[in-house]
C-alpha cells in the first residue's frame, strides 16, 4: 500500500466515526456524541420549544384531547333499556359483582313497580372472601411439596384472597347463598375501602399456607392437616364479621312501590333470590376474543375460581365481529349484557366517552404508540380489567356506532354514571361477553360441548377484575 493510498484511508475512517459517532461504540450503550447528535435534531428555537412549554405546563389529557371526536360526540341513543339508579363500589375491586347485579336490576325494579332497587354486594363480598380463603388454603395443601419459586406457586402467592373475579364467581356465590337487598346488609368503611381488610387477610392467608405446606411435609396426618384449615378459616370468618358484619340468614324486605302501597315479606336469601329474580344463572355462557388463541375453540384457565369445588372458568374464543351480533342481539331483546374490557385507554370522564384516538398522542408527538389487541396482550399493555353492562345500542343503516354502558363508578364520574361507548372502542378493548345459551348458533353449542384447553393462570385473561 503506497503513501497516498493510506491517506485516503485514514481520511475515510476520520469522516465515518464524525458522521456516525453511534457506531463507534458495538456495546449498544449511549455515547456522549449520539446525545449532542438528539439535541442538535432539536429545534429549541421553534416548534419543539412551544410543544417543551406547553406539554410542561399543560395535563397530557388536556393537550391531547381530540377536538373533532369531542365536538361531534352526543349521548343519543335509538334503543335503551330502562333503568334506574347508578351503583358506586367506591374504592374497592368489586366491578364484576356489581356488574351481575345491575343485569338483574331493571327487571326487579320494573316487576315490583319500584322507584330504585339495589342489591346487598356486601353480603356476596362476605361470601366471596370466605370461598376464597378456603380455596387457597386447599391449593396450597395440595401444591405443598411445590417450590415456592415457580412461577404457577408465585401467582397464587400475588393476592391470595383479592376483591377481583369473573362471571363465573359470581354465579357460584348466588347459587350457594343467595342474594339479599342492600338495606338488609348495608356497605361499611372497609367494604367500600378494602384495602386495609386485603392487607391484612392476604398476609395472614401467606401465614397460613406456609404453616399447611409445612405440615405436609412434615407428614402429618391429613385429618390434622385439615383441622387446622378448619381453624384458619375460623379466624378468616371473625375478621370478616369484624370490617363487614355478621350476614343474614333470614331477613324482613319491606318496600314501597310506585303506587305507594307498603309490601312486607320474610325470606332467606336463597328464597329472596329465588323468588324476586329467579334466572338460571348457569344457564349463561363466557365468550371471549382472546386474539392470542385461536378462535372457534373451547378454554379454561386454571384456578380462575372462587370455590374449591366449581370447575374453573371457561369461555369460547371468538372473534370480536361475533361478540358484537351476540351483544345487540341481546340488547335488542331488552336483555341488559355483562362485559368486560380494558378501561386503561382513551376514555373522558366528564361527559362519558370511550373513543379510540380520543387522545391524539401521535399528531402531538409525531411517533405512533399503536400495536394490535393481539400484540397488546402479549405485551400485557392491555388486560381486561373492568366489568360493566350494556344497557343500550345507537344504530345507523341498522349497524352500531355506539353502545350505552352503565357503569359501578358512581353519578359524579361520566355522563351520570353512564358511558358512551363508540364501535371503535369495542373493537379495540371489549374482550368478555356473558350470553344466554339460546342465543348461541349450533356451531358455537358444538364447541361448548368439547373439552376445553387448559390456559395457565398466568394467562392475561386470568386477570381477575377489579
Amino acid at each position: 500500500m503506497n503513501k497516498a493510498d493510506f491517506k485516503v484511508m485514514i481520511f475515510l475512517a476520520t469522516i465515518i466515526f464524525q458522521i456516525l459517532p453511534g457506531f463507534a461504540k458495538s456495546d449498544g450503550s449511549i455515547t456522549p456524541e449520539m446525545i449532542k447528535k438528539y439535541e442538535q435534531l432539536l429545534d429549541l428555537k421553534g416548534t419543539d420549544k412551544a410543544l417543551m412549554n406547553a406539554v410542561t405546563n399543560t395535563t397530557m389529557k388536556q393537550l391531547t384531547l381530540n377536538r373533532e371526536i369531542y365536538n361531534n360526540h352526543n349521548d343519543v341513543f335509538s334503543f335503551k333499556i330502562k333503568t334506574e339508579g347508578i351503583t358506586d363500589q367506591k374504592s374497592s375491586g368489586r366491578c364484576w359483582m356489581f356488574a351481575g347485579f345491575n343485569i338483574m336490576r331493571p327487571g326487579v325494579i320494573k316487576k315490583y313497580k319500584l322507584p330504585s332497587f339495589e342489591f346487598s354486594e356486601t353480603f356476596l363480598f362476605f361470601w366471596d372472601k370466605l370461598e376464597k380463603a378456603n380455596l387457597f388454603l386447599e391449593i396450597m395443601i395440595d401444591n405443598a411439596t411445590k417450590d415456592l419459586t415457580e412461577r404457577e406457586m408465585q401467582k397464587l402467592f400475588e393476592t391470595p384472597v383479592g376483591d377481583g373475579g369473573w362471571w363465573n364467581y359470581f354465579v357460584a356465590l348466588i347459587e350457594k347463598y343467595g342474594a339479599v337487598p342492600k338495606e338488609v346488609y348495608q356497605e361499611t368503611v372497609n367494604s367500600e375501602k378494602s384495602a386495609g381488610f386485603n392487607y391484612v387477610i392476604n398476609n395472614l392467608m401467606r401465614h397460613d399456607a406456609i404453616e399447611l405446606r409445612r405440615m405436609v411435609q412434615e407428614k402429618n396426618k391429613k385429618s390434622a392437616i385439615h383441622k387446622r384449615k378448619e381453624e384458619m378459616l375460623a379466624d378468616v370468618y371473625r375478621l370478616l364479621v369484624y370490617h363487614f358484619g355478621l350476614p343474614p340468614q333470614n331477613f324482613t324486605w319491606k318496600y314501597t312501590d310506585k303506587d305507594d302501597k307498603v309490601v312486607e315479606k320474610e325470606y332467606t336469601p336463597k328464597e329472596f333470590y329465588a323468588e324476586v329474580v329467579g334466572i338460571d344463572l348457569k344457564e349463561y355462557v363466557t365468550i371471549m376474543d382472546h386474539a392470542m388463541h385461536p378462535y372457534n375453540t373451547h378454554y379454561e384457565i386454571n384456578y380462575c375460581r372462587n370455590f374449591i369445588d366449581i370447575p374453573n372458568m371457561d369461555f369460547i374464543n371468538l372473534d370480536i365481529s361475533e361478540l358484537k351480533k351476540l351483544t345487540l342481539a341481546t340488547l335488542l331483546d331488552s336483555t341488559p349484557v355483562w362485559f368486560a374490557a380494558d378501561v386503561g385507554h382513551y376514555m373522558e370522564k366528564e361527559r362519558g366517552i370511550m373513543a379510540v384516538d380520543l387522545y391524539d398522542y401521535q399528531t402531538l408527538f409525531q411517533i405512533d404508540t399503536r400495536i394490535s389487541k393481539k400484540d397488546r396482550l402479549l405485551t400485557r399493555t392491555s388486560t381486561p380489567n373492568h366489568g360493566m353492562v350494556f344497557t343500550g345500542v345507537d344504530l345507523k343503516d341498522g349497524k352500531p356506532v355506539k353502545w350505552l354502558v352503565e357503569n359501578s363508578w358512581g353519578s359524579k364520574i361520566g355522563n351520570g354514571g353512564r358511558w358512551t361507548m363508540y364501535d371503535n372502542w369495542f373493537d379495540e378493548y371489549v374482550f368478555t361477553i356473558i350470553i344466554h345459551k339460546s342465543r348461541l348458533s349450533e356451531d358455537v353449542l358444538k364447541i361448548l360441548k368439547t373439552k376445553p384447553s387448559l390456559l395457565p393462570p398466568w394467562d392475561p385473561m386470568m386477570t381477575v377484575l377489579p
